[in-house]
């Protein structure tokens, strides 16, 4: 009878150690969140799953972000880091230019344009310098995503950054482009 007592309480401590390491991984290093809507199509589809960082480091230009609900639009938001703090973003004749180059923007379908805030909603007057702790993001989506060119979203500060998006987790073997970088000067 001690073998089977010492059986479940070792049992149980491993069962307990998986648990809390469990926890603090998904709480401090790595979580998943899910696509809501069409605003990061065609790199990323509604119903999604994604796993990202817990904010573990700091955003660099192209990364896939989710966003806290601090917001105007009150819910979690996943878009494209596309300039960072001291950055000047201009949106001119359909292409976005970050510190006055135009940026490779190899995810977008072929001849897409990106157009400054709808008449739907306002935005910011161009060039605009991003603030420090902040980034200027867009979704891939632009003419269906609700992002820095609006008021409702504006310049993301960084603390409102809940992690990188690393990979998809479901469908996982989807082959089109997913995180690129910029190199502006």
């Amino acid at each position: 009878m001690a073998r089977w007592t010492e059986f479940l309480y070792d049992a149980a401590e491993v069962a307990a150690t998986a648990v809390v390491a469990i926890v603090l991984l998904f709480t401090f290093a790595a979580r998943t969140a899910g696509v809501d809507g069409t605003s990061m199509f065609p790199t990323l589809e509604d119903g999604q799953r994604l796993a990202l960082t817990a904010g573990l480091r700091e955003p660099e230009r192209g990364d896939i972000v989710i966003i806290s609900s601090n917001n105007s639009l009150h819910k979690p938001i996943v878009k494209r880091v596309i300039a960072l703090g001291g950055d000047e973003i201009d949106i001119a004749d359909g292409r976005v230019l970050v510190n006055g180059a135009a940026i490779d923007e190899p995810y977008l379908p072929a001849g897409l344009l990106t157009f400054p805030a709808s008449e739907l909603y306002s935005g910011l007057d161009y060039p605009a310098r991003v603030p420090a702790g902040h980034v200027f993001v867009l979704g891939d989506n632009r003419g269906g995503s609700i992002d820095s060119r609006s008021s409702l979203v504006g310049f993301v500060r960084v603390d409102d950054i809940v992690g990188t998006v690393l990979f998809r987790i479901r469908p996982f073997f989807k082959t089109d482009p997913f995180r690129f970088t910029y190199q502006v000067n």
